[in-house]
């Protein structure tokens, strides 16, 4: 059985999906336990409320299930980004992981998989798609891409350590049902737009968008399909794995796709950008798991759109 932090979530629920479909029983973990989202509605997996941060009842989940593998998916930086105790809210995020790490231990677990993300890599190079050998940058101007540089430090040392087998997934850009507006790319407020038939809100970017900014973009399904083959597979060759689409995708492709689907959606956005876009080399991954994405943006739009359409809020 697989535990999989913030499985209730936006990825985590898509990871969880996938790890059903190849065979696997899931017990999620989430801090305030809510009801099964449609994407796992009438599926076999059992909910634990348990915050990371509490040792003792997250110890207490092994007790219960026998657990042979983990995917932290849950949160381990500070939020929000900017706390009012900054000291406390380090000391909680790298408690959460540092419980993650004693539960793998103490439970025997085969594998564990801890989320990074494709941020750690700003500051980096950017001369070609971002190989996971790529120096970074050490420092970030934000919260999240410093945590979890901290934490595949952390998960490097832990695992040349203990013997536990710790695998970093640096996530792309993701998109697809239950997300939610993002700050750093457009593509979920135009499709939500478009699914409406008003106008996208686009201020909560941190930057105004225009056609050909992009972004290496991977529909939610295929992002939890890649982090289960990566929990699954029978022998990886490396501890940290690119998660993404392995291309660009921008704001322009984007709009395309979508009106394709609704014709009079106002997705149009100033001409102009185009700075280097953040690619992830998915090679890795690709060796070692068989993955392809199977979502290419068109095919990624129209089922977003239709799952909107469906009823669905986000």
């Amino acid at each position: 059985m697989i535990l999989v932090t913030g499985g209730l979530g936006f990825i985590g629920s898509h990871t969880v999906r996938a790890l059903l479909d190849l065979g696997e029983d899931c017990v999620v973990v989430q801090r305030r336990l809510r009801g099964l989202p449609p994407v796992l509605a009438g599926t076999r997996v059992k909910a634990e409320q348990a915050d990371i941060t509490d040792r003792a009842a997250l110890l207490a989940v092994g007790r219960r299930h026998d657990i042979t593998g983990i995917v932290h998916l849950a949160g381990s930086y500070p939020w929000p980004p900017v706390p009012d105790a900054p000291v406390e809210a380090t000391r909680q995020a790298l408690g959460g992981l540092l419980n993650i790490a004693e539960a793998a231990q103490e439970w025997g677990v085969r594998r564990l998989g801890i989320a990074s993300t494709i941020g750690v890599y700003f500051g980096a190079a950017n001369d070609g798609p971002l190989r996971e050998d790529a120096p970074l940058s050490m420092t970030a101007a934000v919260s999240i891409p410093t945590f979890k540089k901290v934490g595949e430090m952390l998960g490097g040392f832990l695992a040349d350590t203990t013997g536990l087998d710790i695998v970093n997934y640096r996530i792309s850009g993701t998109w697809g049902p239950l997300g939610h507006p993002d700050p750093f790319f457009a593509a979920p407020a135009l499709v939500h737009a478009a699914a409406r038939g008003t106008a996208p809100d686009l201020t909560h970017l941190v930057h105004p968008p225009r056609a050909e900014d992009g972004l290496d973009l991977t529909y939610v399904k295929d992002t939890g399909r890649a982090i289960a083959l990566l929990q699954l597979a029978d022998r990886l060759n490396h501890r940290t794995y690119n998660v993404g689409s392995g291309r660009a995708t921008t704001n322009a492709e984007v709009g395309r796709a979508i009106r394709k689907v609704v014709p009079g959606a106002r997705v149009g956005l100033p001409a102009g950008g185009g700075a280097p876009h953040l690619v992830l080399d998915i090679g890795r991954l690709e060796e070692d798991t068989g993955y392809r994405p199977e979502y290419d943006t068109e095919r990624a739009a129209a089922d977003y759109i239709a799952w909107l359409r469906a009823g669905n809020d986000n």
